[in-house]
């Protein structure tokens, strides 16, 4: 059973800036499956988008891996042959436990955790890409820059897939997404100094994009195309193909 998350239970005089350390990753599954409407149907999608793109002797990317849920989902649907799954991520804490989880199953598809900067890595040869709540952790600034990349190291016909949360232009619908996101979280049993906290220390490093950014992005790089396939509340994924 995950360890339950209390990280923002108790008030914290100096509250600084969310960080991927050792007491998220302690309780990162609770806290995520807490957090994220649809976190579980997502996983398991990612897995089946896998199943169906992935190509023999390809590389598959996991970037932002965590503890590797979208890598074992993808692991275990993956039929093609000779296909390397590269997860990535620059959290020691997160990459320690995702290579403990991964060890604890067996595969035929080969699986590389590298502790790394994923604006750093080199994409090639992929046949999948995943961003899976991760894009949305970058400065804006250097989004564009990555999603190049991945273009560039994609093969034609290869899928790149980004789950996120979303802002919108309007602010009523905006507002009300939000209001609906805590009422899962409290649903879930959060109280409001917990979502308060949480909020707070998210502010400054987690910035969203509207889907129409997304979408417009991707388009302009040069992906043929582009869709949402998966939204509750605020959040969601969605597919760009080359």
């Amino acid at each position: 059973m995950a360890n339950r998350d209390s990280i923002f239970a108790a008030p914290i005089e100096k509250l600084g800036d969310f960080t991927f350390d050792e007491n998220v990753a302690e309780v990162f599954p609770d806290m995520i499956q807490r957090s994220v409407p649809g976190y579980s149907n997502i996983i398991s999608a990612i897995g089946m988008l896998a199943e169906r793109f992935a190509s023999d002797d390809s590389h598959v990317y996991d970037l932002g891996c965590s503890l590797g849920a979208a890598t074992l989902s993808m692991r275990r649907h993956i039929r093609a042959e000779n296909c390397h799954i590269v997860a990535v991520d620059n959290s020691p804490a997160m990459v320690e436990r995702c290579k403990l989880h991964l060890s604890a199953y067996r595969s035929d598809t080969d699986v590389e955790v590298i502790e790394a900067d994923i604006r750093h890595i080199d994409i090639n040869n992929a046949s999948v890409v995943v961003l899976n709540f991760t894009l949305q952790f970058l400065s804006p600034d250097d989004r564009e820059a990555l999603l190049e990349k991945i273009y560039s190291g994609l093969k034609p016909g290869g899928i790149l897939i980004i789950s996120e949360k979303y802002s919108f232009g309007d602010e009523t619908a905006n507002d009300l997404l939000i209001d609906l996101h805590h009422d899962f979280k409290r649903a879930n049993g959060y109280s409001e100094l917990e979502i308060s906290q949480k909020r707070s220390a998210l502010e400054n490093v987690m910035r969203p994009d509207s889907i129409d950014c997304h979408k417009q992005r991707l388009n302009k790089i040069g992906f043929s195309s582009v869709a949402v396939w998966f939204q509750c509340f605020n959040f969601g994924s969605m597919f760009a193909i080359k």
